[in-house]
């Protein structure tokens, strides 16, 4: 069967793939109309409350986005549990990515106007009514893409293009291994690196894998049955991965570094698996390889490796593949944004492929 008619079949494409999903979003609960605005304060990692905090205004170089909806991202958890605190002059409130319109402009701004639909990749502020934003940060909607589907875009686009593209150079042919490939940014970097002609292999529990193969995976690895190093060496005549995209951090550096293909690049962009743990160096030696590790978050805005220069990159390079279909949003789940414990709950626990987003407004 043609993958893409299995997508459109199986509700990929930029939609929800539970059911759980449309029974909650159709009738969003009524919001009082206040000064100031409404936005998620995390009291712990479990309580998420949706109360009024003071508004948000565009400062020289920045929009004001009024918010339809926020994408979810494992760094928003980390936070809210007081693990990972926001960068020195971000906003507190959690969010790193949304969709909306834009309601006022700062000084200095163009192309942008106000009532144009955009999304756009954050430092923080996204679970809220409206968000200021650098302007070199936000993006417009690829064509084809509806406003809430855009949310789930900003941080898999941006880190997934920065990595394999900007960072790794991950070419035309070569083999490249995704850990956690039925997540939000593993099920998008199954479709850029198959529109960059790669040959893509994942690791994902045995129910995933499925997901995965139909979303153009060409090797799948249940990570819990097999050695991921033994098949990507069969795989590849025993040379291994050119490129490894990794979110196991510690656990998983020394069996990465084996499955390697000389001159490979392991690009390190999680640590769900600890952040120490002993390297080979003579291991690495052997083969020219690289251990790169990366964050979005704390980079700057500007300069060569800052925010803005990575969203250009990602209107030139990614948004035309969204818009002639080679790659298409990965929705796992939409709720509303004072179901936000809920929603992060649903993330970690691991259940449902792509992202999941919280609809602030219709």
């Amino acid at each position: 069967m043609n993958p893409r008619s299995v997508l459109a079949d199986s509700r990929f494409q930029g939609e929800c793939i539970r059911p759980l999903c449309h029974a909650t979003v159709d009738k969003p609960k009524a919001r009082r109309s206040v000064v100031g605005m409404h936005a998620i304060v995390a009291e712990s990692s479990t309580s998420l409350a949706w109360q009024e905090v003071p508004d948000v205004a565009a400062q020289p170089g920045e929009v004001v986005i009024e918010v339809a909806a926020a994408g979810i991202n494992r760094a928003d958890l980390l936070q809210a549990s007081g693990n990972y605190p926001p960068p020195p002059g971000a906003s507190d409130i959690l969010g790193l990515e949304v969709s909306g319109r834009i309601v006022e402009l700062g000084e200095g701004i163009s192309p942008w106007s106000v009532a144009q639909e955009v999304c756009a990749l954050l430092s923080g502020g996204g679970y809220a009514e409206r968000v200021a934003v650098p302007a070199g940060q936000v993006m417009p909607l690829p064509d084809g893409i509806g406003l809430h589907e855009a949310a789930s875009l900003p941080e898999v686009a941006c880190t997934v293009w920065s990595n394999l593209a900007m960072t790794a150079h991950l070419a035309d042919g070569q083999m490249l291994l995704i850990h956690g490939g039925a997540s939000g940014i593993g099920t998008h970097a199954i479709q850029v690196a198959k529109a960059l002609g790669a040959r893509v292999a994942v690791t994902a529990s045995a129910a995933k894998l499925e997901t995965c193969s139909v979303l153009g995976a060409d090797v799948t690895i249940d990570y819990r049955e097999e050695d991921f190093v033994e098949r990507i060496r069969a795989e590849t005549g025993g040379a291994g991965a050119d490129v490894i995209l990794d979110i196991m951090g510690a656990a998983y550096l020394d069996r990465n570094v084996d499955a390697l293909a000389p001159d490979g690049r392991l690009v390190v962009i999680g640590f769900q698996g600890g952040v120490t743990a002993e390297l080979n160096l003579g291991k690495l030696m052997a083969k020219r390889a690289g251990v790169i590790s990366t964050a979005l978050r704390s980079r700057p805005v500007d300069g060569p490796s800052g925010k803005s220069a990575i969203t250009e990159a990602v209107v030139a390079n990614v948004w035309p593949m969204l818009a002639d279909g080679r790659v298409r949003p990965i929705i796992g789940a939409e709720l509303p944004i004072e179901e936000a414990a809920q929603a992060h709950a649903l993330l970690k626990s691991g259940e449902v492929p792509g992202k999941i987003l919280l609809r602030v407004r219709n």
